[in-house]
C-alpha cells in the first residue's frame, strides 16, 4: 500500500473515531446527532451536539495530532526512540506551569487563554532545563534521555510540592494530571487549533532537516546542515505543539511517545510522510479514546448504580499505552537476543 493510500485511510479512521465521539452520550441518540448536523433537531438536542459534543470531538482530535506531531519531532530531533514528551520534560513542564498558575489563582481549567500560557512557560521550562543539561553531551541519545527521565522526575516532584501547598486545587488539576476531554466547548478550539495549526505547518517545515538529523550528525553536517539550530528549532516546535495540547486536555500519557513509533512504522523514515501520517494517528489515538471514555463511563456508571461517572480519556491512553510500550520493548529485547 503507498503512503498516499495509507493516508487516506488514516483519515478515514480519524472521521470515523470523530463520529464515534459524537454518538457518544446518553442526552442524545445517534439518529438525532445527524438530525442536529443536518441542521434539524430540536433546541435541547442541538445545544448538546453543536456546543458540547462537536468542540470536545474537535479538541480532542486537534490535541492528539499535536501531541503525535511533537513525539516525532522529538524523536527525530535526538535520535531517540524513547524521546516523547512525557520523558523529555516538556509535559511535566507544561503540568507544572498550569498546575503552579491554578494554585496561585492565576488561571483556572475554564480559563483556556491563561491556561496556554501557563503551560507554554512551563514547557518551555522543562525543555530550557533539558537543554541545560544536555547540551554538553553534545546530542548524544543516550545522555539525553538519562537528563530527559531527570528533568522530569525533577518537574513532577515540584507539582506534588504545589499540591501539598495548595490542596484546594486537587479537584481542578487533577484533569491535567491524568489528562481530560470533559467540559472542552468552543472556547478552547478557538485557542487550540490557530496554536496547533502554526507549529503543525513548521513541523512540516522541518521534515527535511529532521530526516538528516536522525541519520547521525556527522552525515548531517556533510550534508550542509547545522545541527545545532536545526535541532533547537525542533525542540521549540516540539515544545510548542506539546504545550498547547497540555493546556488543553491535560497530560494525556504515551501518546507522544508511541504514535511515532506507528507513523514510523506504516511510512518510514522520511518525515514528509511519517510527519502527517503521525499527525492523523495522534487524533485518532486521542478520538478514539475520549469516545471509549465516554461509552466505558456509561457502562461503568450502569454497573455500580451512578447518575454520572466520568472516566478520563488520559487514564486510557495510559493503561493502553503502558501495555504496548511494554510489547515494543520484549520485541525490541527479543530481537536484539536473536540478532
Amino acid at each position: 500500500m503507498t503512503h498516499a493510500r495509507r493516508a487516506a485511510a488514516l483519515l478515514l479512521l480519524v472521521l470515523l473515531v470523530a463520529a464515534a465521539g459524537l454518538v457518544a452520550g446518553r442526552a442524545v441518540s445517534a439518529s438525532g446527532v445527524w438530525e442536529v448536523l443536518g441542521g434539524g433537531g430540536d433546541p435541547m438536542a442541538r445545544h448538546v451536539v453543536l456546543r458540547l459534543r462537536l468542540p470536545r470531538t474537535l479538541v480532542a482530535l486537534a490535541a492528539g495530532a499535536s501531541l503525535g506531531l511533537a513525539g516525532t519531532v522529538l524523536q527525530s530531533a535526538l535520535r531517540n526512540p524513547l524521546a516523547g514528551p512525557e520523558v523529555t520534560g516538556v509535559t511535566p513542564g507544561a503540568v507544572l506551569g498550569a498546575v503552579t498558575a491554578s494554585g496561585l489563582g492565576l488561571a483556572g481549567w475554564e480559563s483556556p487563554a491563561a491556561v496556554v500560557t501557563a503551560a507554554c512557560l512551563g514547557g518551555f521550562a522543562g525543555a530550557g532545563l533539558l537543554w541545560l543539561l544536555a547540551g554538553r553531551g553534545k546530542g548524544d541519545p543516550a545522555q539525553t534521555a538519562v537528563h530527559g527521565v531527570l528533568v522530569s522526575a525533577v518537574l513532577s516532584g515540584l507539582t506534588a510540592m504545589v499540591l501539598l501547598v495548595a490542596p484546594g486545587e486537587l479537584g481542578s488539576v487533577v484533569q491535567w494530571l491524568v489528562g481530560s476531554t470533559e467540559g472542552r466547548v468552543w472556547e478552547h478550539w478557538h485557542l487550540l487549533w490557530p496554536w496547533a495549526a502554526v507549529w503543525a505547518l513548521a513541523a512540516c517545515a522541518l521534515a527535511a532537516p529532521l530526516t538528516l538529523l536522525r541519520c547521525g550528525d556527522e552525515q548531517a553536517s556533510a550534508a550542509g546542515l547545522d545541527t545545532g539550530r536545526a535541532r533547537a528549532a525542533a525542540l521549540v516546535c516540539a515544545v510548542a505543539l506539546t504545550a498547547g495540547a497540555v493546556s488543553a486536555v491535560g497530560a494525556l500519557g504515551f501518546v507522544g511517545l508511541l504514535v511515532p513509533h506507528l507513523a514510523f512504522a506504516l511510512f518510514g523514515a522520511d518525515l514528509r510522510a511519517a510527519l502527517p501520517g503521525a499527525a492523523l494517528l495522534g487524533a485518532a489515538v486521542v478520538g478514539g479514546a475520549d469516545a471509549a471514555a465516554q461509552w466505558l463511563s456509561q457502562l461503568v456508571a450502569r454497573a455500580v448504580d451512578m447518575d454520572r461517572l466520568s472516566v478520563p480519556a488520559g487514564a486510557l491512553t495510559t493503561c493502553v499505552g503502558a501495555v504496548l510500550l511494554l510489547m515494543v520493548a520484549r520485541r525490541r529485547t527479543l530481537n536484539e537476543e536473536q540478532g
